[in-house]
């Protein structure tokens, strides 16, 4: 804005506040586009709407318009509400931005598996007695339930139970994981 463009947005707010409603609705009209075009360049990374924050710059300027000095700049008076109005929405907004993942589902690696080798496995297996080794590969190995386990065993559920627990207690004393 050149130093006209100010002068004449100082004269319709004094105008304004001398009760002229043409020229308030017109320096409304004139520091909305200011004020629209200041938050656009400031919301970098979205989450925080334009409009709300020239609206919410808007009523305040209407609620707080009699502090204005009439031989002050109306313009630094305008971008600093419109600066905490902003600042406001950011913080309502929080520290979290929200992305639908839709949009970035391409660019997000895939987790690494991390497991371990058939080699560790028979190294940690080959600790164990047979009975304990028998339930920890049908379980944890081979992904099979606790009654599937019993009942191809035939040991009961609770048996199962206590040689899981037994089993993968030994193998993280064992390899020291307790």
């Amino acid at each position: 804005m050149t130093g006209k463009d100010e002068a004449e947005l100082a004269r319709l707010l004094r105008r304004a506040i001398a009760g002229d409603e043409r020229a308030y609705a017109e320096f409304l009209e004139r520091t909305a586009l200011l004020v629209r075009g200041f938050v656009r360049r400031k919301i970098v990374q979205g989450g925080v709407d334009p409009e709300d924050v020239v609206q919410d710059t808007l009523l305040a300027i209407h609620l707080k318009r009699h502090t204005w000095m009439a031989d002050a700049a109306v313009l630094p008076w305008v971008y600093t509400i419109a600066r905490h109005k902003l600042i406001d929405a950011f913080r309502r907004r929080g520290r979290h931005l929200t992305v639908d993942l839709d949009d970035v589902a391409e660019t997000i690696a895939q987790p690494e598996r991390e497991g371990a080798s058939d080699r560790d496995i028979d190294r940690a297996l080959g600790t164990l007695s047979p009975g304990q080794r028998a339930v920890v590969s049908a379980i944890s190995v081979e992904g099979q339930s606790i009654a599937e386990t019993a009942r191809r065993l035939g040991m009961s559920e609770v048996a199962i139970r206590v040689a899981l627990h037994r089993g993968l207690a030994a193998i993280a004393r064992k390899f020291g994981r307790e």
